[in-house]
């Protein structure tokens, strides 16, 4: 029975080293991905940052793919890129805005305290958006947000354009204005797999418009 536990034991901590190696691979990658945009004019950086997602989605054990799905896996369905989904907004103090608490499987729960909202978009989108800060060691920014167009040609559940704790992060301007780019909004993993359990849009953040630009369904 030693021997047998034994090797079980040298099992799990091989699983176990071989998952969070390829996590912190994976992460590393998404933050060089971001970085390089950062650098990018738009479109340019836009172009970049599909190439290697459908790269990551394809090949890379983290990938929140199945194995077999991985096997036929084409590319990621994009609206086409629209410079007019390029906004700059500064931040203004969020109120009367509640704190968001989201059951998040094994990691138990997370505490999305809202924080700011963007002072720039009401105008061509028609509302302003909520920014959160997810309350865990290290914390990080949360911009999740839903649209007309979810259901029918985007994730029902809506879409992430920032999670500085998974490093995507456009940036801000010489102004230090926030950058908002609707082109990069991606979905959540739950969206591919339901391994994954995913924060989705609160109500606040959701937009009356379709945002046809970012990730989307796959065309008929």
């Amino acid at each position: 029975m030693g021997g047998l536990a034994g090797t079980r034991e040298r099992d799990a901590s091989e699983a176990l080293h071989e998952r969070y190696e390829t996590l912190h691979d994976w992460r590393r990658q998404v933050a060089d991905l971001y970085a390089a945009v950062r650098a990018m004019p738009g479109e340019e950086g836009w172009r970049h940052w599909r190439s290697v997602r459908d790269r990551l989605f394809r090949e890379h054990p983290q990938s929140p793919l199945s194995a077999a799905r991985r096997a036929q896996f084409r590319g990621i369905d994009c609206f086409a890129y629209d410079p007019a989904l390029r906004f700059t907004v500064a931040t203004v103090p969020a109120r009367e805005r509640e704190v968001i608490r989201v059951e998040a499987g094994k990691d138990g729960t997370m505490t999305l305290l809202p924080f700011a909202l963007t002072d720039g978009l009401a105008q061509a989108l028609g509302r302003e958006l909520t920014l959160y800060w997810i309350e865990s060691y290290g914390g990080g920014v949360f911009l999740p947000f839903g649209d007309a167009s979810n259901g029918r040609e985007s994730f029902a559940g809506g879409r992430y354009l920032l999670d500085t704790i998974k490093s995507a992060d456009l940036g801000r301007d010489g102004k230090s204005r926030l950058i908002l780019d609707f082109n990069f909004a991606y979905y959540p993993s739950c969206a591919y797999s339901e391994a994954w359990v995913c924060p989705l849009s609160p109500p606040e953040n959701r937009l009356p418009v379709a945002i046809r630009g970012g990730e989307r369904n796959a065309a008929d």
